[in-house]
């Protein structure tokens, strides 16, 4: 199986040891496609698709955290930001916009690539079709619609964001205050009392699979089969 990978950097040099690099490891499995504009990799966007992407924060004509926010409109893949901004506020932010994971400059070659193989293999059975299945929830990424049983469910912006959250985790704990910053964000000032809400309306709109999400006590929620 091969993967294309979209690199946005406008360092030539990081460019071409990340290629090299990942193409040496892969054994040539992995096609990497640079860009080293936004400009640009609004253009490779366009014209292909990729199962992961590894976009720079400061870039040419734009900036990741933008780019990032476009991208996650029309897909799923897998997205880390490579970048010299590492503060916690900026990790956070970037979380909050849809990217999977961070490697801050300088950064070892053989974590990044470690990184890559593992959101790949979490992600690819998913890019295939398009769609998550729990239990008896079924979610259409591209259409982004939601069944329960075979019937459909409406859910506004905010809880279908909270339940694919969920299905991505399934099995694991999501706390409250990651909820918060995934769905709200972490300049959100409210209560977290918010999530709780929320999630009774998102259990109400999922009728009998709504007991699917589990409340662990005093840690959060848990999606189960």
């Amino acid at each position: 199986m091969s993967y294309r990978l979209l690199l946005v950097e406008d360092d030539t040099h990081i460019q071409e040891i990340i290629s090299d690099y990942v193409a040496a490891k892969s054994g040539g499995q992995m096609d990497i496609i640079s860009a080293f504009t936004a400009g640009e990799a609004e253009e490779a966007l366009y014209e292909y698709e990729f199962d992961l992407i590894l976009l720079d924060v400061m870039i040419p004509e734009g900036d990741g955290f933008s780019l990032c926010r476009q991208i996650r409109i029309n897909s799923a893949a897998p997205i880390i930001f490579i970048t010299a901004r590492g503060r916690e506020e900026d990790r956070l932010y970037g979380y909050e916009l849809g990217c999977d994971d961070y490697v801050v400059k300088p950064f070892s070659l053989a974590e990044l690539y470690a990184k890559i193989k593992v959101l790949l293999k979490r992600s690819k059975g998913m890019a295939l079709s398009e769609k998550m299945t729990v239990g008896g929830i079924c979610l259409d990424v591209r259409e982004m619609k939601v069944t329960a049983n075979g019937d459909t469910v409406e859910l506004t912006p905010k809880l279908y964001s909270l339940l694919k959250y969920l299905m991505e985790h399934k099995n694991s704990v999501a706390g409250r205050e990651e909820l918060l910053i995934r769905i709200w964000g972490y300049d959100f000032e409210g209560s977290d009392r918010v999530v709780d809400n929320h999630i009774k309306k998102l259990r109400r709109a999922l009728g009998p699979c709504g007991s699917q999400i589990k409340t662990v006590f005093s840690k959060g929620y848990r999606m189960e089969e």
